[in-house]
């Protein structure tokens, strides 16, 4: 069903708001939910804004990461969430999947103001997309956005360092051109996950001198420290979920093991406030 105007209007404004987010005083920390329950938990913790995380809602649908899951499944997941909070949601769509006029359209029915797109070629073992390529398909994006009256946020992401793409010492100039190029065919923000030592950082904030995203991980520096160096946006990806999935395991296992369930009582939210996250 196409969204009225009234909602249109509404998302428009919503992706007002996420892309100013990107130029504010302060450096935005992006919670990926994969459910409405921790969609809501991350707005009532006050989040500006909420993304999704694809690797999360593939898990908790059953299927691996990297273009598994088919993109229907994927939307109404993003639909799910968007309709549980009022806050801006950017959705995951992993590399966009097979069209991605059609997907993009479909992520702003889903009700969506922003979208990540990966440059890894889900149907290689490795590679990344051809650059021209990519750029297409992200002003294809910024196309479709605008027909339908939202100034869709895009993230364009490269995998160059996450995926270990070239030789170490030529991936900050092949990441670079990409994010370049990306830049130029309408992206609002980059995103490169996998870098993490401060030094690199700084010399992809100061060469681009735009909106930079990058990914939560145990040698990130502290987000005080980020927000000095100019990083524009911090996403926690799949990590949370993760988190999640490790709490249960290791419930499990200590039932298992020990016979105690201790850990079941050690910090849950009460079932009054969990019930409470969803009433209207």
């Amino acid at each position: 069903m196409i969204r009225s105007m009234r909602v249109m209007t509404d998302q428009a404004v919503k992706a007002t708001r996420l892309r100013d987010l990107h130029h504010g005083p302060t450096l935005l920390v992006l919670p990926n939910a994969w459910d409405c329950a921790s969609a809501r938990v991350f707005e009532a913790a006050g989040f500006p804004a909420i993304g999704t995380t694809s690797a999360g809602i593939a898990f908790s649908l059953g299927y691996p990461d990297g273009q598994h899951i088919r993109a229907e499944e994927m939307l109404i997941a993003v639909k799910r969430i968007t309709d549980c909070v009022g806050v801006p949601v950017t959705a995951d769509l992993e590399a966009g999947y097979d069209d991605p006029a059609v997907t993009t359209a479909a992520v702003l029915e889903a009700g969506a103001v922003g979208l990540n797109v990966e440059d890894l070629d889900g149907g290689s073992h490795g590679e990344l997309v051809e650059m021209q390529t990519q750029v297409r398909k992200i002003q294809t994006i910024r196309r479709v956005g605008d027909d339908m009256g939202v100034p869709l946020v895009i993230n364009a992401r490269t995998d160059v360092y996450l995926a270990g793409i070239g030789e170490p010492a030529r991936r900050f100039e092949i990441a670079l051109d990409r994010l370049r190029a990306y830049i130029e065919a309408g992206a609002d923000c980059v995103f490169v996950p996998g870098i993490q030592e401060e030094d690199l950082i700084r010399a992809f904030v100061e060469a681009l001198h735009f909106p930079l995203n990058i990914l939560i991980g145990p040698a990130v520096p502290p987000i005080s420290q980020l927000q000095q160096i100019g990083v524009a946006r911090l996403s926690t990806g799949s990590g949370i979920a993760r988190a999640a999935i490790g709490l249960t395991r290791r419930i499990a296992r200590e039932i298992q093991e020990t016979g105690s369930l201790a850990s079941v009582f050690d910090g849950p939210i009460s079932y009054e406030e969990a019930n409470a996250l969803f009433e209207q």
